[in-house]
């Protein structure tokens, strides 16, 4: 609906040097929609996965040796191979004979304009994991043998972390687990929504056939509603037992995010510096709409908890280093280079090597880059290094080598094809892929959001209880 498309009169609305605010918008049951956008809106998650992304393989490398970029007018020179990391991050194949620069931070960035019959979208989901008698969340051992069970049946390939299977690859689309077991699917980049809702569905299908036979049900909504943090199981990976030391330093919401919230996002390409910009600014702006017409996380440890998306509220008191709006975006100078200075600041969590991660949580890349990292001293960085730094920032849209778009409350399976379309110019695409934006324009049309229509059954047929959300919201 808004973003891949070529005529954006909205942007040319939302000048450059504007601060966009918003109001604490009230809904008809009373109930916080969202917290304060305009003071600090962090409306998404992503605990995130090391999983890459978008039209590039796993073992991608390029040499970018006076890579010129149109939009900007400038060359850089890259000297350091690009190596785009699995889940957990690849062993890296080339170990850095001289310091990366600034320059080679952005050439990255900007190695992923790419032209318009490449771009691609991809969609990124998750859900939780429940015993279907007590609902109570999925242990890590039947996790384990969801995936196992998964990779046989269906022929993807397992992802280790020692001896623990920790995801699955099969061509371009990743199943990965983030903190609490939430169950992640990471799209293939595809080219049409037809295309991306035939993933979901077939994803859905498999994990269904294994997890049904081992009395396990997946739930789609924004916020655990049942149980507390001491009910969620710890997942086995190295770099979230480093995040789950650091959170409770930096805010006191963090846990939360790591272990009870779900997600939906989509990840869109771009041309060039120039169209990143376009995008960005788009994505930041109308990102609080996105959060508000998906809104579906009101419970809390079997209550409502006062809010329609209590999954944003927690993006208020997670980590403010890292989260939250990018006033910044809308400078004149913004480009490529102010989002490397940005991310440069961002506090480190870890650095990755021989299989293991090391804890760095609140050191600077910039003192890593000068070889002076305290836990490893004299060891420079790779471009590895710094696409794993730049998954541990978590701004309401996100840029690697494309923009993520991360405001939605996961849900069930029809909004998980809607959020990508809302972020789409249909039409102009060409495609007959208008009908996804029906669960969106239903909440338009009668102003009842998912979450409010959740609250209306639990004060009325649900009597109260929490419980029977598994059922409605079940995959």
């Amino acid at each position: 609906m808004i973003l891949q498309g070529h005529n954006m009169a909205l942007l040319s609305q939302v000048g450059p040097s504007h601060c966009i605010h918003f109001e604490n918008i009230r809904s008809k049951v009373g109930y916080s929609l969202v917290f304060n956008i305009g003071s600090g809106f962090e409306a998404s998650k992503v605990k995130e996965t090391c999983t890459s992304f978008p039209s590039l393989s796993s073992n991608y490398t390029k040499t970018m040796h006076g890579l010129h970029l149109d939009s900007a007018k400038v060359s850089y020179k890259q000297r350091h191979r690009a190596i785009v990391n699995a889940s957990p991050p690849t062993e890296d194949a080339l170990i850095a004979t001289e310091p990366l620069t600034k320059e080679d931070l952005v050439a990255y960035l900007a190695s992923g304009c790419k032209p318009k019959e490449k771009w691609r979208i991809g969609t990124e989901h998750e859900k939780f994991g429940f015993e279907s008698e007590t609902l109570r969340p999925m242990k890590y051992e039947q996790i384990a043998e969801l995936l196992n069970g998964i990779a046989e049946r269906f022929d993807w390939d397992k992802i280790m972390e020692g001896d623990n299977i920790i995801g699955l690859k099969q061509g371009k689309q990743s199943i990965s687990l983030e903190p609490g077991g939430q169950f992640e699917l990471s799209g293939a980049p595809l080219e049409t929504l037809h295309q991306t809702c035939a993933e979901v569905n077939s994803h859905l299908y498999q994990v269904k056939a294994v997890a049904e036979e081992m009395g396990i049900g997946f739930l789609g909504i924004g916020f655990q509603p049942k149980w507390g943090l001491k009910d969620i199981p710890i997942m086995p990976k190295g770099r979230y037992e480093i995040m789950r030391n650091y959170m409770p330093k930096v805010g006191t919401l963090g846990l939360d995010m790591m272990f009870r919230t779900c997600t939906v996002q989509v990840n869109l390409d771009f041309s060039s510096e120039v169209d990143m910009i376009r995008k960005f600014r788009a994505g930041l702006a109308l990102q609080p709409i996105a959060t508000a017409l998906f809104a579906n996380s009101p419970f809390t440890e079997g209550k409502p908890n006062g809010y329609l998306s209590m999954r944003s509220q927690i993006w208020t008191d997670t980590d403010n280093n890292r989260a939250g709006m990018l006033p910044f975006v809308f400078d004149d100078s913004f480009g490529f280079e102010q989002y490397v200075d940005y991310a440069l600041d961002v506090p480190m969590y870890f650095v990755y090597r021989k299989k293991k991660y090391i804890d760095c949580s609140g050191l600077s890349f910039r003192d890593f880059m000068a070889g002076k990292l305290a836990p490893i001293p004299g060891e420079l960085p790779t471009l590895n290094d710094w696409e794993n730094h730049l998954t541990t920032i978590f701004p309401e849209v996100r840029l690697k080598r494309y923009l993520e778009m991360r405001g939605a409350d996961g849900g069930p399976w029809r909004r998980l094809c809607a959020l990508p379309a809302f972020w789409d110019g249909l039409e102009r695409r060409g495609y007959k892929e208008t009908g996804f934006l029906n669960e969106v324009a239903e909440v338009v049309r009668t102003g009842v959001t998912p979450a409010e229509k959740l609250l209306e059954l639990y004060h009325g047929k649900w009597g109260r209880s929490v419980d029977p959300v598994f059922e409605e919201l079940l995959y």
